[in-house]
């Protein structure tokens, strides 16, 4: 085998050729490397049917608030126990139609009745001991009467037997001395009768004096009586009111002490809503605002009436009197929602509510662009309804947004909308 002798220069420019195209590569490795890193990652996928879009738009805008609550009387009447009791008998169960008068249920108390039998007793034994006393003083007056009537009698007698002895001494036929002890005994009984008929005007006088005392123990007795008898009669616990029997939380064979609840009595024929309204959303709440209540059966128009001065457990308590005729199936206790408007908005921007963010507040929303993406847009909110929200910066009308809740997307400032 013959060796060949190269070229040196034919192997220089090989291993020139040779060392360029290494450099090359290793500049086309680098500039390919830079260009995939400031590659932006890939856009996580979201599919449309799992997310709420919505479009922006611009007109009017009725903000409202909404909260849950229960249908219940306007007139309910608690009726208690006057007295202690003990439950004999249950007439009538809740759910049954009553009037003014219509017994309930039926108490029984054996000291009460003796204490109406006692009352009773006093009360007669007063009355005669008044009408003793009236006698006792008729019989008084009566004596100081005759009295006056036996003096007035001398008196008069006296006088004509004066007038006479008068006329016999002009004429002198009787003595000075005998006609003075005429003048005499005249004026003695003239005072005697002037005594006379003062005691009987005093005595007369006094008479209601005299027995006053016996009458204010009569009357005393005879509302110790009365009040007892009237006791004894509300054993018969009736209704005050027309409606229907709504609670009866008593049993028989309990005892029951004057003060407790026996029955609660409601007209089911006039009902409002009594809603609880998260108290966050209450700033604007006014009497006198127009409502809708939903009975699952029908809306029924209302107002507000009431509005609870503080709040418990993070809701306000707000009555809304209802008016016209409730649908058929509404009752007390039933559970109902209601929406308060609280004032119209003519021309705003506006888009449904998102899932997060309140009232006058930022929120970070992702805006489609039309082109299967979504990117991270800052929106701005303005003032809040239950469905919809104003929007004061960050989108426009006609912007389409999503509006769930795309938390686990927070590391992401846009997604791809899959159809």
């Amino acid at each position: 085998m013959v060796d060949i002798k190269r070229d040196p220069a034919i192997l220089k420019k090989k291993r020139m050729r040779q060392s360029a195209l290494a450099v090359v590569g290793v500049v086309a490795l680098i500039l390919v490397t830079i260009g995939v890193s400031k590659l932006k990652p890939a856009a996580p996928e979201v599919d449309r049917s799992t997310v709420w879009i919505d479009v922006v738009k611009r007109g009017p805008m009725t903000r409202a608030v909404r909260g849950a609550g229960r249908l219940v009387p306007e007139d309910i009447r608690w009726i208690t126990a006057t007295t202690s009791g003990r439950v004999e008998r249950i007439v009538l169960r809740p759910g049954a139609q009553v009037a003014p008068g219509t017994v309930i249920a039926i108490l029984t108390n054996p000291q009460l009745q003796q204490q109406v039998l006692q009352a009773r007793l006093a009360a007669e034994t007063a009355q005669a001991n008044l009408k003793n006393a009236r006698a006792t003083a008729q019989s008084q007056l009566m004596s100081q009467e005759a009295d006056v009537v036996r003096v007035r009698s001398e008196y008069n007698q006296q006088r004509l037997q004066l007038e006479a002895d008068e006329e016999l001494a002009k004429q002198g036929l009787i003595g000075q001395i005998q006609l003075k002890g005429s003048q005499s005994r005249e004026a003695q009984l003239k005072n005697q009768l002037k005594v006379a008929e003062d005691r009987l005007k005093i005595a007369r006088d006094n008479v209601d004096a005299q027995l006053a005392p016996q009458m204010a123990a009569v009357n005393q007795l005879a509302a110790e009586y009365q009040l007892r008898s009237r006791e004894l009669g509300d054993l018969q616990v009736k209704s005050t009111m027309a409606g229907q029997l709504q609670a009866l939380p008593i049993e028989v064979g309990q005892n029951v002490g004057a003060g407790t609840n026996i029955a609660r009595v409601s007209n089911p024929a006039r009902l409002k809503a009594e809603l609880q309204i998260a108290e966050t959303q209450t700033r604007d709440l006014a009497v006198g605002q127009p409502a809708e209540i939903d009975t699952r059966n029908g809306i029924v128009k209302g107002y507000v009436s009431r509005i609870d001065p503080a709040a418990q457990g993070g809701t306000v308590g707000v009555d809304v009197t209802l008016e016209g005729e409730l649908p058929a199936g509404a009752r007390p206790d039933l559970s109902v929602e209601g929406t308060i408007q609280l004032e119209h908005l003519p021309d705003v921007i506006q888009v449904g509510a998102p899932a997060f963010g309140s009232e006058n507040s930022t929120v970070s929303l992702f805006k489609l662009d039309g082109k299967g993406e979504a990117h991270r847009v800052q929106v701005r909110l303005g003032r809040r309804s239950v469905s919809l929200v104003e929007v004061v910066e960050g989108l426009q009308p006609g912007d389409q947004v999503i509006l769930s809740d795309m938390s686990q997307y927070d590391a992401n400032d846009r997604v791809r909308i899959n159809n």
